[in-house]
């Protein structure tokens, strides 16, 4: 797409009027950069221990946004893959993506998405809508339909900042399966394999009217039931340093919580487990 084969000159399809949409340019034109098109041969299935996966993922809505976070492990079989991977990612200003499943294929789809929300703003001089970014984004888990059902799934999160919500209630979630089914979520949902765990966690501490810190707390409470019960999802590594991504986005924005605010807030948790290794009660 670099304007090489035509002499370093763009080609023509740069100036004939088309989709809004990168990901059917890209189809129409350089359809082999598209990886969620490439389906394994016949008969082959990708062995879950050859390929890393992203286990857990959550997101929960608070007082003046949605917060998204995620563990950092990635695991091939009973090997863990990498322990400082970033699972949750900004998709432009106002929306994040977090993803559990294949790595490989998932930072692809992130990327793209990313590409096709800037793409869309400037050729229709708006930004989209809350509501067709979650469609667009389940067009596109759709299309890796074919490696999907062969062992390389991608199972994205995705929230957003919608300002049109009521008071206290702007933060959205959306959740999808492997067949780009679209399913909005309310409060709170979880992805991955330790996400049975991390959703029992939030339902039990999940409440409306949380601040951004008691948010992040409720989070990495449920992120360490994860880990406690599900050998994919990594725990705070304390000795290492690594602990997991918590983001939010409000009217001002998405922001990452900076990795001071996260690693004092992971001790502050961790500390509590000690006392009470179960973790703390439901909030009356």
């Amino acid at each position: 797409m670099t304007g090489n084969e035509h002499g370093g000159r763009l080609g023509e399809e740069f100036f004939t009027p088309g989709s809004s949409s990168f990901t059917e340019f890209l189809a129409t034109h350089r359809p082999e950069l598209l990886s969620t098109r490439r389906v394994l041969p016949d008969g082959v299935r990708a062995a879950p221990d050859q390929v890393p996966h992203g286990t857990t993922v959550l997101a929960l809505s608070f007082r003046d946004g949605v917060l998204i976070a995620g563990d950092r492990r990635a695991t091939m079989g009973n090997l863990i893959a990498q322990r400082d991977l970033e699972k949750v990612h900004p998709a432009d200003d106002c929306t994040a993506v977090a993803f559990a499943g294949t790595v490989g294929l998932a930072l692809d789809m992130v990327k793209l998405y990313q590409v096709e929300l800037a793409h869309f703003e400037k050729i229709e001089g708006v930004a989209m809508t809350l509501d067709g970014k979650a469609r667009r984004l389940a067009g596109m888990i759709r299309q890796n339909l074919g490696q999907a059902m062969q062992g390389l799934a991608v199972v994205p999160l995705l929230v957003g900042y919608d300002p049109a919500g009521a008071a206290g209630e702007r933060g959205r979630i959306f959740s999808f399966d492997i067949a780009g089914g679209l399913y909005e979520k309310a409060g709170f949902h979880a992805e991955g394999s330790g996400s049975p765990y991390a959703r029992g966690a939030l339902k039990k501490l999940f409440r409306k009217g949380l601040d951004r810190r008691e948010a992040a707390l409720t989070a990495l409470q449920a992120l360490y039931d994860a880990a406690d019960d599900d050998s994919a999802t990594g725990g705070p590594d304390i000795n290492r340093q690594i602990f997991p991504i918590v983001s939010v986005i409000t009217e001002d924005g998405f922001e990452r919580l900076p990795e001071t605010e996260t690693a004092a807030l992971s001790r502050e948790m961790v500390e509590q487990r000690r006392a009470r290794p179960e973790g703390p009660n439901a909030t009356p």
